[in-house]
């Protein structure tokens, strides 16, 4: 196996300066006082951009921050914020694929799991008989409002997802279904006793610092976390502050998009300690009160999903 390495970014992407990021609260109201929606316009490395992220404290008891999976359908984030009674927030999370609108990644939803993450993948050429093994980054909430992200396999024969707070490497085999027990004795993994959580990957963000996961995780080939695209990410803060961001992009001379890496810095700049990529491109969108933040990128407008993250304001 190749020794894999995690890779970790200290350079100045977008010269010296961070992002200004206003205030738009007004432009989202009714938000309760926990709750705060920032923008910027700022270019980043010359290049058009426009991003939103929305920063919830944690220790809001009256906010329900929840995830809901469709599996085998897919709404727009507007479907769901009519059928979901108008959630203060709707953002689409995880990865899926078209031919069954089922997700690839892991859901857990009122502490049940009810997707599982894809792990195994068949490696090509001489070697279609062995397989990878990368284990997906998460973001989860536990019942006291404590949010995590971590490395993390899900299997609908246990009763929780087991979680590793230290990047796993990936492994290579003749199984074509993940060895759990082999994979729990190559890392420390626990159960993972959360009550919502969404997987996508890679984890961009660890220990305050930029440390992108995805050789391990191998979520996307070659060159390509250098790709220009929309983004959607969550993290949190070191003074538990949930955050939830989009980027704009693909509009060639309004907003092209950003790498993982630019991302990575986003995050980074506004205080994250832990934070991860999950599903962009056309699916990236976040509706406040079901108002639209970036613009999505599909022709069609907003693309259907099957699994979003939602914050509900209780009654």
């Amino acid at each position: 196996m190749k020794r894999l390495f995690f890779l970790i970014f200290l350079v100045p992407l977008f010269g010296s300066a961070q992002l200004h990021w206003k205030n738009v609260d007004d432009q989202f109201q009714p938000l309760p006082a926990s709750v705060h929606v920032y923008y910027t316009n700022d270019s980043i490395l010359k290049r058009p951009n426009h991003a939103y992220y929305v920063s919830v404290d944690l220790k809001d008891k009256s906010l329900d921050i929840s995830s809901k999976a469709t599996d085998g359908k897919r709404s727009t984030p507007t479907q769901f914020f009519n059928t979901e009674s108008a959630p203060l927030l709707v953002m689409n999370s995880t990865f899926f694929e078209f031919v069954h609108n089922t997700n690839v990644s892991l859901v857990i939803q009122e502490g049940k799991q009810v997707a599982y993450s894809v792990q195994s993948i068949t490696r090509k050429g001489k070697d279609t008989l062995t397989y990878n093994h990368g284990i997906s980054g998460a973001i989860g909430i536990d019942k006291k409002n404590r949010a995590d992200v971590a490395w993390v396999m899900s299997d609908s024969t246990a009763k929780y997802a087991w979680a590793s707070e230290k990047v796993v490497p990936n492994l290579i085999d003749s199984f074509k279904q993940l060895q759990i027990p082999t994979m729990l004795a190559r890392a420390e993994f626990k159960p993972w006793k959360v009550r919502t959580a969404v997987a996508g990957g890679p984890v961009l963000v660890q220990a305050g610092e930029i440390a992108i996961s995805n050789n391990q995780e191998l979520k996307f080939t070659g060159k390509a976390i250098n790709d220009l695209h929309p983004r959607t990410a969550m993290g949190y803060t070191a003074d538990n502050h949930l955050i939830f961001m989009v980027v704009e992009g693909r509009f060639p001379g309004k907003s092209e998009g950003v790498s993982l890496v630019d991302e990575a810095k986003l995050l980074k700049d506004i205080g994250c300690v832990e934070a991860l990529n999950l599903d962009g491109g056309g699916s990236s969108c976040l509706l406040i009160n079901g108002k639209e933040t970036i613009q999505p990128s599909d022709k069609e407008g907003q693309r259907p999903v099957p699994a979003v993250m939602l914050i509900k304001v209780k009654k």
